[in-house]
């Protein structure tokens, strides 16, 4: 599946607010956007504010429009409200997952993971990063010496990482258990989801 490979701190500093794709970087203070004259930013539209809101959600999860959207309409037909939907289906992306517990120090590596085939969902092997886990579900690893000593590395990078509460993590087993499916109040990501709702119900 295609993925965006450029610079990450471009697309922070497009948007303006430190989306989390990279462990250590502090937000670029221009006033301007990238590009090759460093346009300004300027007052946005309606329009303009629903697409960045729409934009910064992609990127921080780290997918592309189709999928994105899909995952609008699945939210859309599903009960309760749509925009929470949303938010609770990209939570509960195994590439994510994996990235809340702390055993990645970033999505992308979460979604590395997933790909390389180092996850274990209920003792089965996944290898799709956007492996959709349940509540009750139970997250380990390969058993390889090396894929330990890789993910202990990134726990050890991520000191002081706060596990949510809708997750269990064990960083001595190399164990992760989602509880439940996160609330609203619990999924801290910078996005309005109303804004992208209303963009894609037009």
């Amino acid at each position: 599946m295609a993925r965006y490979t450029g610079p990450r701190c471009r697309l922070s500093r497009r948007e303006g607010v430190n989306l989390g794709l990279k462990k250590r970087w502090s937000l670029d203070k221009r006033e301007t956007i990238p590009g090759q004259h460093g346009t300004r930013r300027s007052k946005l539209s309606n329009y303009g504010l629903q697409l960045r809101e729409k934009q910064k959600a992609k990127r921080i999860y780290g997918i592309l429009e189709k999928q994105f959207r899909n995952y609008y309409l699945k939210a859309s037909a599903a009960k309760g409200v749509t925009g929470t939907v949303l938010l609770q289906t990209l939570e509960c992306r195994l590439d994510n997952v994996i990235y809340r517990m702390g055993f990645a120090i970033t999505r992308a590596q979460g979604r590395q993971i997933a790909n390389h085939g180092l996850a274990r969902v209920n003792g089965r092997k996944v290898d799709v990063p956007s492996f959709h886990v349940k509540a009750g579900d139970v997250i380990t690893f390969n058993d390889k010496e090396s894929v330990r000593k890789y993910v202990l590395k990134n726990i050890e990078m991520n000191e002081g990482w706060s596990v949510p509460s809708w997750l269990q993590a064990d960083n001595t087993k190399l164990e992760g258990k989602v509880v439940r499916i996160p609330a609203r109040e619990e999924i801290v990501v910078p996005v309005n989801e109303q804004l992208i709702i209303e963009l894609y119900s037009k």
